[in-house]
């Protein structure tokens, strides 16, 4: 003690410097604890603005509780759900997956053991050079040789098989997000009927990717490192013992050292699960920006509008750089905290832990023959130094070992807070695709926290919007014909009523037209017919999906070939089973009036990009096909023929009147009346009125609603050029307009009623004088 105290400068010497540097430390360490402390009953203590109360709860413990449970941490929660996708990547007992994890726990193993030999002979290499012994030199580096062989393969399987292992949890993960996300329709309802999923692409793409390395990666980080410390320390004993060396102190100096690195560390720690959580959500806010440029190229090159499309993909670069910068600096001042304990404050403590048992070592073991004992005490000095040489040597190999191990595994508590944000990303995708798959849905992430009244507490009207979760209780009952609603109502997935209740009966051989304005909810009822909207009330009656095809305004065109676009979504092989030929398909073009594409493009099998290749007509006419290829006894058209020619168009309804199909049409041409027998007119304030069609008294009618409007259209712009000309001839027009004829009327109707009633009172006068002068005779 007193050699450190003469060390120490001339300042430090003087007790009153000691003191206060020591009250300054201890001060400083007290404010530290116990400003939060302060800090948080001053609040609570308070009164503060009134906050509103949500479910009986002030907002703001409302909204620090929500914010807790959406921040990703290393909880019981984590270690929930970790357990329950660890379930889907070893999903039996003997697995594929199980056994990649059982061979790379065994050369990690091997790899521990391997290290233990090494460092022992590092330190027998090192006492062969001590002693000057070159035969001696030349064995040990010859076994340091052959021994690299095994070490390096066993290293290079560590790498390949947490390779393996990463690439089977990636596809397991994936095998399963496929089926959810394929069946019921998930991968529309997810996008379009809730939201609490921004991009469903990110979470399918690169959160599986993380999250698999990641378990991957954590397991070779903790297992091995664990297996490290437990046989470095085991061995260190083990030889100290042999010595007979005091292994007390080097434990306790271990223990407070280890200790002490894992509190702090843990204290500074910044929430690196929260960070890499919120990372990951903005690289998938970016990619989705790029994709809507990429799908809309067109229309924001007509309009010109590359300034606000770059300057919103200007502002979420900005957002994400500034979540990595965040992470960077948090990480520089948190690793240089790591790298201080872990490497210097470490390598101190291994100096002191490897020097005390060296020094105080008496050469021999208390268990030892007195034989031993002897020749201990009577070795060479010679023999001393390289003993000792080799001892330290292998110690001290054996300690960085150690040392390393130990660090990976605290390092190691950074990655578990990682994967705790990559785990609750991938389980809120899977309980998202699971809950919508069952028809359950949540347009916020704020209606999972159970807020905000239900739909089904209050009567549904036309224009207003449904607060909180919309409760699906209506009824789907398939039937083998017709299709009849039972107030039925049309709500769209932002919770807009359209149509508060719908009351309709389309039977057999009927043909249904549907006109209304622009939001009426025209195609919002084709959404629920089809399966793609819940029915949240009523009841409705419809076959099953097989017999009912929708064709919409915009055909989709898949990948693959000419045979593929017309037989979508069957695939050629499903396409031979249902018995179709080639022959067959070229009349449905030829019916289509496509029958020239089949020479243009090169034959059934020619493969292109056909959104691009067929003209808006031509992908429309396709749609068509389709319909004659499927024959479905409902075929539900969205305006999809609007851009085809008027005589093609009516051979193609004709077409599918004759194949039995019936139609339910969409349409805003009056050529297509003809073909249908009923009509569905919504007036776009919630009413509607389904009625038959009469078409040619309705075309009589339309015929002439046209020529009344083309004749008053020309009425404005005739009386601007008749008073244009008066003004230039400066005369008064013999014209009277609209306005003056009608004062004229209403002052010749006025002085009508003045004259009749002039009339009476003369009447009146006159009556009297009459009477008394028949008196008076």
């Amino acid at each position: 003690m007193s050699v450190v105290f003469s060390k120490l400068p001339s300042q430090l010497k003087r007790p009153s410097a000691v003191r206060k540097a020591v009250f300054l430390l201890v001060a400083a360490y007290g404010l530290k604890k116990l400003y939060p402390i302060v800090t948080g009953r001053l609040k609570r203590r308070s009164p503060g603005p009134h906050l509103p109360h949500t479910n009986g709860e002030p907002l703001e413990v409302t909204e620090r509780r929500r914010r807790k449970r959406t921040s990703p941490a290393v909880n019981r929660e984590f270690l929930e759900r970790l357990c329950r996708l660890l379930g889907i990547l070893f999903p039996r007992f003997f697995c594929k997956e199980l056994g990649l994890l059982g061979f790379h726990s065994v050369a990690l193993i091997s790899r521990t053991f391997l290290s233990i030999y090494v460092a022992n002979l590092d330190g027998k290499i090192v006492k062969t050079i001590v002693k000057k012994d070159p035969q001696a030199f030349i064995w040990e580096l010859t076994k340091w040789l052959l021994i690299a062989i095994p070490a390096t393969f066993v290293n290079s399987a560590i790498r390949y098989l947490e390779g393996q292992l990463t690439l089977a949890f990636r596809t397991r993960l994936v095998t399963h997000a496929y089926h959810l996300y394929f069946s019921n329709q998930t991968y529309y309802r997810v996008s379009n009927m809730d939201g609490r999923l921004a991009n469903p692409d990110q979470s399918l793409t690169e959160d599986i990717v993380m999250f698999a390395g990641s378990v991957a990666h954590l397991y070779s980080n903790l297992t091995k490192p664990i297996l490290d410390v437990v046989m470095t320390c085991y061995t260190l004993l083990k030889a100290a013992k042999s010595k007979g060396a005091n292994t007390t102190w080097p434990s306790v100096i271990a223990g407070i050292v280890v200790a002490l690195t894992a509190k702090i560390l843990r204290a500074f720690s910044p929430r690196f699960g929260k960070l890499v959580a919120e990372e990951a959500k903005r690289k998938g806010d970016l990619r989705y920006m790029h994709s809507r440029i990429i799908a809309n190229s067109e229309e924001i090159a007509f309009y010109g509008g590359h300034k606000v499309e770059m300057s919103q993909l200007q502002r979420s670069y900005n957002s994400l750089r500034s979540q990595i910068n965040l992470i960077l600096f948090k990480r520089l001042w948190y690793v240089m905290l790591e790298q201080f304990l872990m490497k210097y404050l470490w390598s101190a403590s291994g100096l002191v832990m490897v020097a005390v048992p060296i020094i105080t070592a008496p050469g021999y073991s208390q268990h030892d023959s007195e034989d031993v004992k002897q020749a201990a005490m009577l070795m060479k000095e010679e023999d001393l130094v390289s003993e000792r040489t080799e001892a330290f040597t292998t110690a001290r190999n054996l300690l960085n070992a150690g040392a390393d191990a130990v660090e990976r595994i605290m390092s190691s508590y950074k990655e578990v807070t990682e994967l705790a944000g990559y785990t609750a990303r991938v389980y809120e995708m899977f309980d998202v695709f699971e809950e919508v798959r069952v028809g359950v849905y949540r347009r916020s992430v704020e209606e999972v926290q159970g807020g905000g009244p239900h739909e089904g507490s209050r009567e549904v009207k036309h224009g207003m919007r449904v607060e909180g979760p919309l409760l699906i209780r209506g009824e789907v009952i398939d039937v083998e014909q017709g299709i009849r609603c039972e107030n039925l109502p049309i709500i769209t997935p932002t919770g807009d009523v359209v149509v508060s209740s719908l009351n309709i009966k389309v039977d057999e051989g009927m043909h249904l037209l549907i006109t209304g304005p622009n939001g009426c909810g025209k195609s919002s009822m084709f959404r629920i017919l089809s399966g793609l909207w819940p029915v949240y009330r009523g009841v409705l009656y419809k076959p099953p999906p097989q017999h009912m095809f929708y064709i919409p305004q915009r055909p989709y065109m898949s990948v693959g070939t000419l045979r593929d676009q017309v037989i979508y979504p069957d695939t050629a092989l499903e396409m031979k089973e249902k018995g179709f030929t080639d022959q067959e398909l070229e009349g449905i073009l030829r019916t289509v009036n496509l029958l020239y594409i089949l020479e243009r493009e090169g034959g059934w099998n020619a493969e292109s990009d056909w959104k691009d290749v067929l003209s808006g007509g031509e992908k429309q006419r396709m749609g068509m096909a389709r319909m004659f290829y499927h024959k479905p006894k409902y075929a539900l058209l969205d305006e999809c023929t609007s851009a085809v020619s008027i005589d093609v168009e009516g051979k193609i309804f004709e077409s599918a009147k004759d194949c039995g199909i019936a139609l339910l049409s969409i349409t805003h041409r009056p050529s297509l009346w003809k073909y249908h027998t009923h009509l569905l007119q919504f007036d776009g304030e919630g009413g509607w009125r389904f009625e038959k069609l009469d078409a040619s008294t309705r075309l009589s009618l339309q015929d002439e609603k046209l020529r009344l409007e083309t004749q008053l259209s020309g009425i404005p712009k005739m009386q601007q050029r008749l008073a244009e000309l008066c003004s230039i001839l400066g005369e008064d027009s013999r014209l009277v307009s609209p306005g003056e004829q009608e004062e004229e009327e209403e002052e010749e109707k006025k002085g009508q009623r003045e004259q009749q009633q002039q009339d009476e009172r003369e009447e009146r006068d006159v009556f009297p004088a009459e009477q008394e002068k028949s008196l008076m005779e």
